[in-house]
């Protein structure tokens, strides 16, 4: 099967020549709303309380789903230290970690055998909304919200701080099945991934978008960093979580205007690392995991039974729009539902 692009497409170095072209980067307009950008002068809140009129459940909720402008600096100190402690001891051993992000039975369990049959260790966060996930043999669970008790918790909090618990961290969406073949493909080439290089889906825009400053991200729909990729991005004030320009490291004047030109949507961060500070960015197409990826993005039957904002709940979203027997069935993937 050809490969899926951790070998074949353009590295992290090359550019399209429109993003060569200084006179056109003139015409770019800023991915940041301007009222979020003179919100606030801190790079993280001083004190929690003062967030959207003290709306402190759309905070801890917006906190769970990694999102800079709601964390307090106590908590994100507290996240370090969790990450360099329980998390880093509770991985320590597992050569080849894959967080499977728990919110529904069912589709974990299935999420975690393709995992194990791959050669990988499923790690299982979860979603405490979902409750504790079940386990098969040889999995671990890590509870990512022990010592911060947030409401809710997204695959992408842990993705941040992979520097400070693990050597490599392979992922993907609670909500996403691929074929066998390519599945065990992209297990390999995260596998040969070198210390440094994050491999991410790509969700840059087209050219003609990019000039009018939609550029789009990384998307985390599947992926893997490591270490040196993930403590680079740290060092640079990049990353994986939401308003990038309120990074702890993003301190200058200068820097917050760089990251004005992009979104402020998860993934962001990876694409400013790569197009700013050098970043190693090994890019996965899109089209070839719509068939497995079952979300309401496209889906006009979708019925949601939660809002479509920070109170999103894939807990109950998920099994109520797509049955998983059908799923598999459909990708060939049935002997994985027992």
């Amino acid at each position: 099967m050809e490969s899926l692009g951790l070998d074949g497409l353009a590295s992290a170095r090359e550019r399209p020549f429109f993003r060569r072209v200084p006179f056109l980067l003139a015409f770019r307009r800023s991915g940041v709303p301007q009222h979020i950008l003179k919100r606030r002068s801190v790079t993280m809140l001083e004190n929690p309380a003062d967030f959207q009129e003290n709306d402190q459940e759309r905070r801890t909720l917006s906190v769970g789903r990694a999102s800079w402008h709601a964390i307090s600096r106590g908590e994100f100190e507290t996240v370090r230290q969790l990450a360099g402690g329980p998390w880093k001891e509770q991985l320590d051993g597992i050569e080849l970690p894959w967080l499977c992000w728990h919110v529904d039975e069912q589709w974990s369990l299935v999420q975690q055998r393709m995992v194990s049959a791959a050669g990988w260790t499923p790690v299982v966060g979860n979603d405490p909304r979902a409750g504790r996930p079940p386990l098969i043999d040889g999995a671990v669970y890590v509870d990512f919200n022990d010592g911060l008790g947030l409401p809710a918790l997204s695959m992408l909090f842990p993705l941040e701080f992979v520097y400070l618990f693990s050597s490599r961290l392979a992922f993907w969406h609670s909500d996403l099945l691929i074929r066998e073949p390519m599945f065990f493909q992209l297990a390999e080439e995260f596998r040969a991934l070198q210390d440094g290089a994050t491999a991410a889906v790509d969700g840059r825009k087209r050219w003609y978008r990019n000039l009018l400053g939609k550029r789009g991200r990384y998307w985390e729909l599947i992926g893997c960093t490591t270490r040196g990729a993930s403590r680079d991005q740290y060092k640079n004030a990049c990353g994986w979580w939401r308003h990038q320009h309120l990074h702890p490291n993003c301190t200058t004047d200068s820097s917050k205007r760089v990251r004005q030109r992009y979104t402020i949507d998860h993934g962001a961060g990876i694409l400013v690392w790569e197009e700013q500070h050098g970043g190693v960015v090994h890019t996965l197409p899109s089209r070839p995991l719509e068939e497995g990826h079952c979300t309401r993005i496209g889906n006009k039957r979708y019925t949601p039974l939660s809002p479509n904002d920070w109170r999103r709940d894939l807990s109950k979203d998920l099994s109520f729009n797509y049955d998983i027997r059908e799923v598999c069935s459909r990708l060939g993937l049935t002997k994985y539902l027992f």
